[in-house]
Order: structure tokens, then C-alpha cells, then sequence
């Protein structure tokens, strides 16, 4: 089994995702692109601080950097944000949800490929696994035509997330992906914003979208997203992508704080299987395993936590 301090971060960081989905629901008659800006202008501030506290380097991208760092921010952000909330009025959370629960199935293939390795069976059979389980814990929920679509949108956007940064992970670490793809989708959203929003849409934001809003910017955005791009740096992304199982369980599990109403047995099923996928695809191999993405000083970015 992979060590617990090498998946930890990530399992952290994809619980703190399967609960943005929930707050997400606060933002639906707010500015969208302004308040999103507003958000990773928020957490941009916040990493930055955090990086010179702990005396990282980050290092200034380069040529194609660019585009990848661009594609992470514009998929992964602006687009997947876009999903979360207007998914939210068309269906049910647990809906969106089972939608990051879907990548692994996707990165699980995928990011091999990226990380010039053949995908290994067993890994993308408990991708499979870990997938099934998620569906299970969120059910099939309420939905339309156009939920299933922002979902669909969700979860293309959650596999560029990762598989987008493995190009830059290597010479970047988790903490330069992490700052220059949050202050590149900051200046994206404040552009759309200003247009389609006006200049004074930061105004209309009442406390509980403030609220919302400060939320995911300090734990969805600056602490997650260190943490899991750590853990896709140390155990590689094909592993790493079967953590995304753990959103929807947390999602089932806030449910319980924010409905009051306990799990159904199809729930505690699921969380069942997504462990044992977990389990038998977090497996160290005992040969022939390819070496995670990026340096050992990736560890650095445990300070986040």
C-alpha cells in the first residue's frame, strides 16, 4: 500500500472538493465571473504568502509552459467553476459530484500516457471500481437534460485539471502550478467579468456569497490545490486520479450536517466499494513500477497543510 503521507494530502484536498459543490450552491444568483475572480484573487494573495513564508522557489514558465499552465487554468477554473454552479440549478449536488468521481476513469488511462508509461491494468480496473462505488454513494439523484450536460462539462474539466499539469509538474512543483494556473484564471475571469458582468458587480455580492466565496478561496483553491497536485507529484497521476472517489464521499457524508437526514444503505454500499478500489489500486507495485511525476523536493509543499 502506498504510504499513508504520500496520499494523504490528496485525499484531503479531493474531501475539500466533494464539499465545494454544496457551498458552490450559495453563488447561483451571484456575478458568476466576478465573483469566481474574486475568489482566486483571494487565494492568489494567500499562496503567494504562504510561498515566501516557506521559502519556495517558484520559477517563471517558459515557452509551451504557458499553454498548459493556461489550458490547467481555463479547464480546470473558469470553465469547471461554470459547470459547478449552473450544473447546481439544473440537478441535485450529489449529481455534479458523481462527475469528479467519473475522472479516474479518464486520468486513470490517460496520464500514463502523458507520463510516458503503458496504463497498468490493475489501476484502471479500480479506477473502474472506485467510480462504480461513487455512483453508488451519490445515487442518480434529480436532474434534466441540461444538469446531465453541466455535469458531463464537470467532468472533462476535472480530468484536464490533472492530466493539463503533468507536462509542468516536474520543474514547476505543486506550488508553482498551483500559483501561476490560480493568478492566470484570476485574470481570465476579471476579463469576462468586466465584460459581461460591468465593474460595479462586485456590489451585488451579499454576506452569504462572501462567505462562499472566502471558503473556497482559502481551502477548495489555496490549500487543496497544493495538496493534491503533491500527491499527483509523488505516487503519479494514474493513483493519485482514484482519490477523486473520495468527493462524492464527502459529499454523502456533509449531507448528513446539511440535510439531517442519515445515508441509505445504496450509500454506505458505495463508500464500501470505493475503499476497496482505493485499496487494490493504492497498492504499492511489487515490480516493474515507474517512478511518480516530479522531484522529491515536491515534499515541500506538505507545509501547506
Amino acid at each position: 500500500m502506498t504510504s499513508a503521507s504520500r496520499i494523504l494530502p490528496g485525499a484531503i484536498g479531493m474531501c475539500f472538493v466533494g464539499s465545494s459543490v454544496g457551498v458552490s450552491h450559495a453563488l447561483i444568483d451571484a456575478p458568476l465571473f466576478t465573483a469566481q475572480a474574486l475568489r482566486y484573487a483571494l487565494a492568489t494573495v494567500l499562496l503567494v504568502v504562504v510561498v515566501r513564508m516557506v521559502g519556495v522557489r517558484v520559477l517563471r514558465p517558459r515557452g509551451v509552459e504557458w499553454l498548459w499552465l493556461g489550458g490547467v487554468a481555463a479547464t480546470g477554473m473558469v470553465i469547471f467553476n461554470v459547470a459547478i454552479v449552473r450544473g447546481v440549478e439544473h440537478a441535485e449536488p450529489a449529481v455534479i459530484a458523481v462527475a469528479v468521481a467519473g475522472a479516474p476513469v479518464l486520468i486513470g488511462v490517460a496520464g500514463p500516457l502523458l507520463e510516458g508509461r503503458v496504463p497498468r491494468p490493475r489501476v484502471a480496473a479500480a479506477a473502474v471500481v472506485v467510480t462504480a462505488g461513487s455512483v453508488l454513494v451519490v445515487g442518480t439523484g434529480e436532474t434534466d437534460a441540461t444538469g446531465v450536460a453541466w455535469a458531463a462539462v464537470a467532468l472533462g474539466c476535472e480530468a484536464a485539471f490533472t492530466l493539463l499539469a503533468i507536462p509542468v509538474l516536474s520543474r514547476h512543483t505543486a506550488w508553482g502550478v498551483s500559483l501561476h494556473t490560480i493568478w492566470i484564471a484570476t485574470l481570465m475571469l476579471a476579463g469576462i467579468g468586466l465584460v459581461r458582468e460591468g465593474s460595479r458587480a462586485v456590489l451585488r455580492l451579499d454576506a452569504a456569497e462572501l462567505a462562499a466565496i472566502g471558503y473556497l478561496a482559502v481551502i477548495v483553491t489555496t490549500v487543496a490545490f497544493v495538496l493534491w497536485y503533491s500527491t499527483v507529484a509523488r505516487i503519479g497521476s494514474a493513483r493519485a486520479a482514484l482519490l477523486c472517489g473520495l468527493a462524492p464521499v464527502a459529499a454523502a457524508v456533509v449531507g448528513i450536517a446539511t440535510t439531517g437526514r442519515a445515508p441509505t444503505l445504496p450509500v454506505w454500499a458505495g463508500i464500501a466499494v470505493v475503499m476497496l478500489g482505493l485499496v487494490v489500486g493504492l497498492r504499492t507495485p511489487t515490480s516493474g513500477a515507474a517512478t511518480p511525476a516530479g522531484p522529491p523536493r515536491v515534499a515541500e509543499a506538505h507545509a501547506v497543510a
